[in-house]
């Protein structure tokens, strides 16, 4: 052995191996800089690594075979005491050697790699389709009043609310099969095999006087046969009571478990008001669409007020509560109205729920969602998850809030991990594929942010706002604004009333390419909410300084500037720790040019709310830290900042740093470049 390692190092294989190391590493870096430019696909970058991999033995064997000398090519001569018999397996072993440090640089390299460009979240790859799965479909209204549809709805989402209970079954949630309203021939076979079940049921409901007819099957998705069916015709009274029978009888058809608890849960009536589950479904309809939805708030006000007519009517309507507390929430948290009267309001309606209902699973989701959207305690909330999960198995919400939580704590791969867990229960809903791309936004894996939105546009093509999102990826990731130029374009050709759902980004590329015109267009069509930022919420003439300001109308910018502060102002004086606020009011006082009492608010807002309690808005914080102290002449300052922001996960992208005019006081400056090259794609 002594005499094979000293015959390596004069055939300078030693030196081959080192130097093919490095010049394999480099190929690896250059074509991963490179191929994105000009976007190609993923398998090519790793079809490279391979072909280097696969060369690393061949050059090890071709080092030791042969040497060169005087600028020719010979066969390497064997050293002392060598034979052909030794040098044959002495070959084979350097071949050997060489290969099994390829294969470990490849495993290695994979094993990496998905920490880089993420989960690819392939439509393919979804779990087994188990027997105790099921999608409880969109009952058929067969009443004459054709105003007895949410009557329909109700049904329907009772029987499916009962069902996602049991623990022993897997249940499809109410968004992904509100789709597959009846009316059209439905094929069973593709609905099951889309939502990763193996039975389906469907039925109808007739409403007529005081008499109620509702008809159900089960159908094996499989083989499109029948394994169970039934009818009811009784009075109107007993809608409920039919509504626990059927889903006890599915149960016990799919040889279920079905443990007392959840036999005593799915034998509770919701309520004895039929008028005040009507307008419970009206509410709760709107609540599931107005997270998205334009205009926003005008639908979660609407649900208050539906929520509130149903518990005047019935004043021990616990999910009617739950829901009324699920709108509060939600009204404090995106900023809409972010008062602590907003707040005591949730809580009012969740102890309404807690002494209905303790214990019950939507008590502890209540809860957990008042904690964090109301209170930020993520430890407690999610405590209180872990127990709605065990009562409400079927219910991705719990599993969507847990995501959300564990990304707002860093918590990458864990919120990856149950936001998938959430789709897998609502396979159909866009708004979760569009919440993981906003997680691989954030760690600037644009790849798998287009595959996500890729998949939610399949769901929902014709979504304004997603198709905007998919566009603006390239602006983002490669400081190219043409695809999302031209999507805001198609968009307004084919319907201008979808000009408002992309107004911000509509706004946003027209500031990123100097254009004026189309910025001032994207500012007539902003809802007059604002021009929300995460949940800071900048007001609407805070946008219109900053056109103003690009057209180099002055007098205007700072009339409009002053407007925003006092708004902002308003909401700090209400609420002096409000993180969000004092970030607005330190940001309009620094372009204004009030610099001790910018960098004073921009800090406070940071120090409130830091990255380790919010890595969301807390880096937002930081970026927009930054953006005071450029605004105020401290250049040292404001590269500090966003140093920290471009190290930490963030929205803060490439695109943004080349294009935004919010960045022009700093361009030009060395340290600057270097940090818009070190968000350069890679």
């Amino acid at each position: 052995m002594k005499s094979f390692f000293e015959e390596l190092k004069n055939r300078r294989v030693y030196r081959v191996a080192i130097a093919y190391a490095i010049a394999g590493s480099a190929t690896v870096q250059v074509v991963g800089t490179v191929l994105p430019i000009f976007h190609a696909p993923d398998w090519a970058q790793q079809l490279f690594v391979v072909l280097i991999a696969l060369g690393f033995p061949m050059a090890l064997v071709l080092a030791w075979s042969f040497d060169v000398e005087a600028g020719t090519i010979k066969k390497a001569r064997a050293g002392p005491g060598g034979t052909a018999v030794a040098n044959r397996r002495r070959v084979w072993i350097v071949a050997g050697v060489g290969s099994v440090i390829a294969m470990l640089g490849l495993v290695a390299y994979w094993f990496w790699h998905p920490w880089t460009t993420g989960l690819h979240l392939e439509p393919e790859a979804g779990p087994a389709i188990t027997e105790k799965s099921i999608a409880v479909l969109p009952f058929e209204n067969l009443s004459d009043d054709k105003q007895n549809a949410y009557f329909a709805d109700g049904v329907q989402d009772e029987i499916l609310t009962n069902l996602a209970r049991v623990a022993d079954l897997k249940v499809i949630s109410r968004t992904s099969v509100m789709q597959y309203k009846s009316g059209a021939q439905r094929n069973l076979r593709d609905i099951a095999k889309t939502l990763g079940v193996s039975h389906v049921v469907e039925g109808s409901v007739q409403r007529s006087g005081g008499r109620v007819h509702v008809s159900a099957q089960l159908i094996d998705a499989k083989t499109d046969m029948h394994l169970w069916a039934e009818s009811y015709d009784r009075e109107l009274a007993d809608v409920f009571a039919i509504e626990n029978e059927l889903a006890e009888q599915i149960v016990s058809q799919l040889k279920s478990k079905l443990s007392p608890q959840e036999k005593a849960a799915i034998e509770q009536k919701p309520t004895a008001d039929l008028a005040a589950h009507d307008l419970y479904i009206r509410a709760k309809t709107l609540i599931a669409t107005a997270v998205f939805s334009t205009p926003q708030a005008e639908s979660l006000f609407e649900a208050v007020r539906l929520l509130s007519q149903a518990i005047e009517r019935d004043h021990a309507f616990a999910l009617a509560y739950y829901q009324l507390a699920h709108a509060h929430d939600l009204l404090y948290f995106v900023g809409t109205d972010h008062t602590p009267a907003r707040l005591a309001m949730a809580d009012a309606a969740i102890q309404s729920l807690a002494r209905l209902r303790p214990n019950s699973g939507e008590a502890h989701l209540a809860i957990a969602k008042h904690l964090y959207w109301g209170r930020l305690d993520y430890e407690r909330a999610r405590q209180e998850l872990t127990l709605a999960q065990k009562s409400l198995p079927n219910d991705p919400l719990p599993f969507q809030l847990a995501s959300y939580i564990d990304r707002r704590q860093s918590r990458w791969a864990e919120s990856t991990k149950n936001l998938e867990r959430a789709i897998e229960l609502d396979p159909q809903n866009a708004e979760f594929l569009q919440q993981i791309s906003l997680t691989y936004e954030c760690l600037r894996r644009y790849a798998d942010m287009e595959r996500a939105l890729d998949r939610a546009l399949a769901l929902t093509p014709k979504d304004a706002g997603l198709r905007a999102s998919r566009a603006r990826v390239e602006l983002e990731w490669h400081a190219d604004p043409r695809p999302l130029v031209a999507t805001v374009k198609a968009i307004i050709a084919e319907d201008s009333r979808q000009a408002e759902n992309i107004a911000d980004s509509w706004l946003y590329e027209s500031l990123c390419e100097r254009d004026f015109d189309g910025a001032l267009h994207g500012l007539a069509v902003l809802p007059v909410d604002g021009c929300y930022q995460d949940t800071i919420p900048f007001p609407r003439v805070w946008c219109e300084g900053v056109v103003a300001q690009m057209r180099g109308d002055q007098a205007a910018a700072r009339a409009a500037f002053t407007s925003a502060r006092t708004e902002a102002a308003k909401l700090v004086a209400k609420q002096p720790e409000y993180a969000h606020a004092l970030c607005v009011l330190g940001m309009a006082d620094a372009v204004l040019g009030h610099k001790k009492d910018a960098i004073r608010e921009g800090r406070r807002a940071v120090e409130l709310l830091p990255v380790t309690k919010d890595a969301i808005i807390g880096s937002r914080l930081v970026q927009n830290l930054a953006l005071i102290y450029a605004w105020t002449g401290e250049k040292d300052l404001a590269l500090e900042q966003l140093t920290i922001a471009a190290r930490i996960p963030g929205y803060l992208s490439y695109g943004d740093l080349r294009l935004h005019p919010y960045w022009d006081p700093l361009r030009g400056d060395p340290r600057f470049e270097k940090i818009v090259a070190s968000l350069a794609p890679k």
